[in-house]
């Protein structure tokens, strides 16, 4: 599932794509070159959230390791 970043991310991307392709179809080069702007910020909040995503996911999936490993569970260890 996508996160917030990741959403954000294709939704500028998907603006960045139609104003580009208005500004192609006007002539309106300056609302090209914002449509250029918008689908990077866009690619680039989108790998950001990613990144997160991944990251978050390997970090429970080594929590769950080693809760499998230390047979963690419930109960306290007395030394």
């Amino acid at each position: 599932m996508w996160n917030k970043n990741e959403r954000h991310g294709k939704v500028d991307q998907a603006k960045g794509k139609i104003k580009q392709a208005v500004g192609t179809l006007t002539r309106d080069d300056d609302l090209k070159a914002e449509g250029q702007v918008d689908e990077t910020v866009g690619k680039v909040e989108a790998a950001v959230g990613r990144a997160t995503r991944k990251t978050g996911d390997a970090i429970t999936r080594v929590g769950s390791a080693v809760k499998a490993v230390t047979g963690a569970g419930g109960g306290s260890r007395r030394s």
